[in-house]
């Protein structure tokens, strides 16, 4: 069967402040978009340094947080208070901070190990339809979520919604992960590309290497920010 190719949208940016300022307006409006025409908006949430500024000015956005719904790109599978967990920055700077019902924010419970958790999670997003946005990073190394080089990236059909990664290059080496087939189930795919340590990340990308962040292909494309010209 013939690769599906996927479809790229370049958005350069002078810096990191007007990238995140780009940022924040796409999810607004999508938000907006999301509430008047479904009556929920569902998003999944990258980690990150830019994500964590993005997340910090979202708290003073004026919407409907209990139609809000939060779900995570990926996991460490780290107590759920550690400070290195994805769930745990986004609730210090963001969601403890807004009225979203606590049953809609759902957490990777990693803390479990990775083969149960990426299970839980499974169920979890057994009956979630397509996101409404799902923000990604960049890696130096081309991964995106917790979906490295030389591992599974969930790229079939038949690829489960969440996988765990017993053996990550960058530690801790025990995550969970959405697959590239469930995080390309999005009306809106946007990945967030800050500093110059990315530049060698986007060159392979832009001329076809097969990175992980190659295999997210919603049908609607993927736009991505980056805060350098390419």
């Amino acid at each position: 069967m013939a690769q599906v190719p996927q479809i790229l949208r370049w958005h350069s940016f002078s810096d990191g402040a007007h990238l995140e300022h780009a940022a924040l307006d796409l999810i607004q409006n999508a938000a907006h978009t999301a509430l008047a025409q479904r009556g929920a908006f569902h998003i999944v949430l990258a980690g990150g340094r830019t994500p964590r500024r993005i997340y910090g000015v979202l708290k003073d956005l004026m919407t409907d947080w209990s139609a809000w719904h939060i779900y995570f790109g990926d996991e460490r599978c780290l107590p759920p208070e550690h400070s290195e967990r994805n769930s745990r920055m986004a609730a210090d700077v963001w969601l403890d901070h807004v009225a979203i019902p606590p049953a809609q924010v759902h957490i990777i419970p990693a803390e479990q190990g990775g083969e149960v958790a990426a299970r839980t999670y499974a169920q979890t997003l057994a009956d979630v339809g397509a996101f409404d946005v799902v923000l990604l990073g960049l890696g130096e190394d081309g991964h995106t979520a917790s979906l490295f080089p030389g591992l599974d990236w969930g790229e079939a059909q038949t690829a489960p919604a969440a996988l765990a990664v017993a053996n990550a290059p960058k530690p801790p080496p025990q995550r969970v992960s959405l697959s590239a087939q469930r995080l390309s189930n999005a009306r809106q795919v946007v990945f967030l590309v800050s500093g110059a340590a990315k530049v060698d990340a986007v060159t392979a990308w832009q001329n076809g290497q097969p990175l992980p962040a190659a295999a997210i292909k919603p049908v609607s494309g993927v736009d991505v920010l980056v805060d350098f010209a390419v």
